[in-house]
């Protein structure tokens, strides 16, 4: 049997109780595993999970600095996921090490047996004894049940048991393995393009290079006002994330302009003294987009990546842009060579497969037992990852059979009330849209490229073409039938 340990290392008492099991259990000849690999990066990331989905049982032990450790919470997650794919293998056993507090939700959600409690070393044995009864033939249970349900909005929990891993998440995070110059991430409106973004950030963070995020969903109009005050505003924000000391005021010479002001600060200021690379997360760049400026930052952004072929030893190569956005670029960015949106590597956030929709069901205890029954769910919401966690939750908490959901999905004060009534007004306030969808509801096409191109950026449609583009599910259909 293979058993892997983990912990937070070089903490006590985690460090003393991985020894006592480390040496209990190899005594026995089990197989033990345990990562005291001071140095995470991309190859330790790989084998990490390599011994996590090949082990037999996982023990994680949870102290007080344990229970915040980003590193453990993501080898649980592991862990996990691994369970859920591999018929309970790992199983988790769960040590609470001189910690009583409740866990976090982002552990709870996975740690759904009574754990194991380590109060002091006068415990050694006790654990030990416990922990080889456990592991007897006889004591194996199946897999967990299904762990707490969490609210559905937003980006999800790094170690959330509901996220479901897609091809676009692999790819993402390769890419940021690689170092990519610049790594694109595009998807409509609550398609889960800040949540692949976490994790390839927080692959990032665990490979050892440093990372900054600017949202700028959180900027205001003042940011906006001139590139002058956007670019200062992001060099602010870069400045407090990495604990810089730098005096803006003194490296910013208004006589160079604020394209070379912002380039000179970030390669003497911030690369050039960083030993690691750094990762920068840019999420709803869309805001740019109407800019007047908007061009001239994607044109610096763009710059950046024709420097690492112009000078491959300069700083230039240490910067990774990981930008996620929603429109279409081609319909603001008039020069494309000038665009940092053709360059890099580019990754569409694509709706949830069927088998998906099932392996997400299972994951909220299969509130969908009948095969029917799901695929009735999935013909209203299709793979819509917002609808479908939020249709799951709903069914799932209120015990709903698929008929009585399927009454309520697309009321106007319904389950989807929010979403379907924002979109509404969002399309309302453009007639030239509204006069589109009214072509795909009664046609099935779009009147043009453009047109076409808008909606599918706004998530309403789908399609490759202004021909063949179709409502997004049977919902929206319904909704915007009766409103449009």
């Amino acid at each position: 049997m293979r058993i892997a340990i983990l912990y937070e290392r070089n903490t006590q008492p985690d460090e003393h109780v991985a020894r006592v099991l480390e040496t209990e259990l190899r005594a026995r000849q089990y197989e033990v595993f345990v990562d005291r690999n001071p140095a995470e990066s991309a190859q330790w990331a790989r084998e990490m999970k390599n011994q996590v989905r090949s082990s037999d049982v996982v023990i994680p032990l949870f102290s007080s600095q344990g229970v915040t450790s980003e590193t453990l919470a993501h080898e649980v997650r592991l862990a996990y996921e691994a369970a859920q794919q591999q018929e309970g293998k790992p199983r988790l056993l769960p040590v609470r090490v001189n910690y009583l507090d409740p866990l976090p939700r982002y552990l709870s959600n996975l740690i759904d047996t009574a754990p194991l409690v380590w109060m002091s070393p006068q415990d050694d044995s006790k654990l030990t004894e416990t922990i080889l009864q456990a592991l007897m033939p006889d004591n194996q249970p199946s897999l967990a049940a299904t762990p707490s349900l969490e609210p559905v909005g937003g980006a999800v929990p790094l170690a959330s048991g509901f996220y479901i891993v897609r091809p676009v998440d692999q790819e993402f995070q390769n890419a940021i393995a690689r170092h990519d110059s610049i790594v694109l991430v595009k998807g409509a409106r609550q398609m889960g393009k800040t949540s692949v973004l976490a994790r390839g950030l927080q692959l990032a963070r665990n490979s050892g290079s440093k990372v900054i995020h600017t949202d700028f969903q959180k900027l205001n109009e003042a940011h906006f006002a001139t590139i002058e005050t956007f670019f200062q505003m992001l060099a602010d924000l870069i400045v407090d994330q990495l604990d810089l000391d730098v005096d803006l005021d003194k490296v910013w010479n208004p006589r160079r302009g604020p394209n070379m002001n912002f380039e000179r600060f970030l390669r003497r200021e911030v690369l050039e003294k960083l030993e690691v690379p750094l990762v920068w997360g840019l999420d709803e760049v869309d805001r740019l987009f109407t800019c007047h400026y908007g061009s001239e930052v994607f044109g610096l952004f763009r710059s950046w990546h024709n420097e690492r072929s112009l000078d491959p030893t300069g700083p230039w190569q240490r910067l990774t842009l990981a930008i996620a956005y929603a429109t279409e670029a081609h319909l603001f960015i008039t020069d494309m060579n000038q665009s940092p949106f053709n360059v890099g590597t580019r990754l569409t956030v694509e709706d949830f497969t069927f088998e998906q929709v099932a392996e997400l069901n299972r994951r909220y205890g299969s509130p969908l037992k009948e095969e029917t029954d799901l695929a009735r769910f999935f013909q209203l919401v299709g793979g819509h990852p917002f609808l479908v966690r939020r249709g799951l939750h709903e069914i799932a908490s209120r015990n709903l059979e698929v008929a009585t959901f399927e009454a309520q999905c697309d009321r106007d004060e319904g389950l989807f009330s929010d979403h379907l009534n924002r979109m509404r007004m969002s399309l309302q306030q453009d007639q030239f849209l509204c006069f589109a969808l009214r072509q795909v509801l009664v046609q099935g096409t779009c009147p043009n490229s453009e047109s076409f191109y808008r909606l599918r950026s706004a998530g309403v449609i789908l399609g490759d073409s202004a021909a063949d583009a179709m409502l997004r599910c049977q919902v929206y259909g319904n909704y915007l039938k009766r409103h449009l």
